[in-house]
């Protein structure tokens, strides 16, 4: 096979008929939670029934252990969810395998959501969540956040390094989105002691979602699919989604993997029109391809982020990508005061 027809195959879509080694098979690594079954479903078991490579789903992701796997030259994952900013840096910084840019491009995917080390898995909204019980009244944008007085109770936000609460707190404390970056710290941080001693921090998906539905935070800065999970289990749970503020993830090789090409595979299916839909369905996720939306039932491509872009901020990753090393050793610092 050339090599036109060979980056075809194995990045564009998963052919049926091909070959597959008895052995082959690959490592998803994600998240966990409502998230990781939902790409599971969607992507994992349809490619394994359509090319007959078993996909093993593993996680969560972890950027040291990711690191050190490279590092070390004893790759064990083959296809990674990662945030935004950790793509474009790992990236930069050799950790990742290169992906045929030229064949990517030729997918209708959102240009936010692709580079030449990765393609978007999902891209979602951090959203003012809350408990509707816990309060008298629905919270209104980022500043209620802050307002201790009308909504009572623990807050509960992101414990991570990554795009979103500095903003976050900027954008609460009056700064235009327009004029976001870079990142005025001082203000931020300023802004975020006003409410530190009621901060209840959530490292993952499933301990914010435990949070909010117990109540045990009033309200919070959550991922909007978690949110949107919760909603369709019954708990009384609401969005607000003023000035939500827009990122993603990303699917990625560790470079080193012994499965690259099986790997690039799976990042065409996972990419490709339906089944983005298929996700976005399941997980209240937005999609990356711009082919999706039309396949996606009116009910819950209301409940997305690319229906509320009104007041909607991308966060800049490009920017995080640059400085995030540097602003987590003070998040870091800050945290342990």
């Amino acid at each position: 096979m050339n090599k036109t027809l060979s980056a075809i195959a194995v990045l564009l879509s998963a052919l049926p008929g091909v070959a597959v080694q008895a052995e082959e098979q690959l490592t998803f690594v994600s998240w966990g939670g409502s998230t990781q079954a939902a790409q599971e479903h969607a992507w994992a078991e349809p490619f394994t029934r359509e090319t007959g490579i078993p996909v093993i789903q593993a996680g969560p992701t972890d950027y040291q252990r990711f690191r050190q796997m490279v590092e070390s030259g004893t790759v064990e994952w083959d296809v990674v969810d990662v945030e935004a900013d950790f793509a474009l840096r790992a990236g930069r910084e050799g950790l990742l395998a290169p992906l045929d840019l030229k064949q990517i491009a030729q997918r209708n995917i959102d240009p936010r959501f692709v580079t030449i080390y990765g393609v978007g898995s999902f891209y979602f909204s951090f959203v003012l969540g809350y408990n509707t019980q816990a309060l008298n009244q629905a919270p209104q944008g980022w500043a209620a956040l802050f307002d201790v007085k009308a909504h009572p109770g623990k807050r509960a936000l992101y414990k991570w390094p990554s795009p979103g609460v500095l903003e976050m707190a900027l954008l609460a404390d009056g700064v235009a989105p327009t004029a976001l970056y870079p990142l005025d710290l001082d203000r931020a941080f300023r802004k975020l002691d006003s409410i530190k001693q009621d901060i209840l921090w959530w490292g993952s998906g499933e301990e914010s979602q435990q949070l909010l539905a117990s109540g045990q935070a009033t309200l919070g800065m959550f991922w909007n699919g978690r949110v949107e999970s919760l909603r369709r289990e019954g708990a009384p749970v609401a969005i607000n989604w003023q000035q939500n503020l827009v990122t993603g993830d990303f699917l990625v090789i560790p470079r080193g993997s012994r499965n690259k090409e099986a790997a690039k595979r799976l990042l065409g299916y996972a990419s490709s029109a339906q089944a983005q839909a298929d996700f976005a369905t399941r997980s209240g996720y937005a999609p990356v391809n711009l082919g999706s939306l039309a396949l996606i039932p009116s009910e819950q491509a209301t409940q997305l982020p690319s229906a509320y872009t009104a007041d909607q901020i991308t966060l800049d990753f490009k920017y995080w990508g640059q400085q995030g090393e540097a602003i987590a050793r003070r998040w870091q610092a800050w945290q342990n005061l």
